[in-house]
C-alpha cells in the first residue's frame, strides 16, 4: 500500500500495576468524531462516500466478519483494515496521509494470521487509539502515526475511555484498565464475555458484570 507507513509495534509484557483509579467523571469520553460522517467501508477494505469509491485497500482471502465504519475529524478519515493497518485519509484529495501497521510482527512470521482491526479506532484530541486481533492495543500519534506506546492485547470488540483511561476487553477475556497518558494498566479483571464494556460512573459493566472502575474488583 502506498503511504508513508510507521512501523508502530514492539513487545511489550502487559504487568498490571494493580493500582487504584482516582475519581472519574461520570460520561464516557466520545472518541468516535463527527457523527454525521457520510464515509462507509465494505469487508474487501474499500472505503466509500455514496457510490463513489474513495480509497481501495489490499483485500484479504478471509477477515473478521465486523462492522468497522471510517471516523470523521477535522477534514480527514481514519479508519482499522482487516490488513492490521491504521490509515488516515485526507478527505478533500483522498490521499493517504499515513499508515501505520497495529500487529505483533511475529504475527506475520510463523504467528497468528489474523491481524484483522474489528474494534472501531478511536480519535482524542491528538491522538488515534487502535486495537486489533493481531495482538496490540495502541495510542498513535493523530499527525504522524508515530506510536506513543502499544500493549500485548488483542482486542476483539469496541473500547471505552472515560476522562485518561481506556477500558478495553481482550481475547484472553479479561477487562484492562489502562492509563492513556502513560500505556501503563492500572489492574486487570477476568470477564465472561467478550463484548464491548459500558459505564455508569460507578462500575465497568461487561454483560451482566460490574467492575468498580477504581479497584477492578
Amino acid at each position: 500500500m502506498p503511504g508513508v507507513r510507521q512501523n508502530i509495534f514492539e513487545d511489550i509484557n502487559v504487568k498490571s500495576e494493580n493500582k487504584e483509579i482516582p475519581e472519574l467523571s461520570k460520561d464516557i469520553k466520545n472518541i468516535s468524531g463527527d457523527s454525521t460522517c457520510d464515509y462507509r467501508q465494505d469487508s474487501m477494505n474499500n472505503i466509500w462516500r455514496g457510490d463513489k469509491k474513495v480509497f481501495s485497500g489490499f483485500a484479504t482471502d478471509s477477515f473478521v466478519k465486523n462492522k468497522q465504519s471510517p471516523i470523521c475529524e477535522g477534514g480527514f478519515i481514519y479508519t482499522g483494515l482487516t490488513t492490521g493497518e491504521v490509515i488516515k485519509l485526507n478527505s478533500s484529495t483522498q490521499q493517504i496521509v499515513w499508515v501505520a501497521d497495529v500487529f505483533r510482527a511475529s504475527n506475520l512470521m510463523g504467528g497468528a494470521s489474523v491481524v484483522d482491526i474489528v474494534a472501531h479506532v478511536g480519535v482524542d484530541k491528538n491522538f488515534v487509539y487502535a486495537g486489533g486481533l493481531g495482538d496490540s492495543f495502541c495510542k498513535l500519534n493523530k499527525y504522524s502515526g508515530d506510536k506513543i506506546w502499544c500493549l500485548n492485547i488483542s482486542v476483539p470488540v469496541d473500547f471505552i475511555m472515560v476522562d485518561d483511561y481506556a477500558f478495553v476487553v481482550g481475547t484472553d477475556n479479561m477487562l484492562y484498565a489502562i492509563n492513556t497518558k502513560s500505556g501503563n494498566v492500572y489492574w486487570k479483571a477476568e470477564v465472561k464475555k467478550q463484548i464491548k464494556p459500558g459505564y455508569d460512573g460507578t462500575n465497568i459493566t461487561v454483560g451482566k458484570q460490574r467492575i468498580n472502575y477504581k479497584t477492578g474488583k
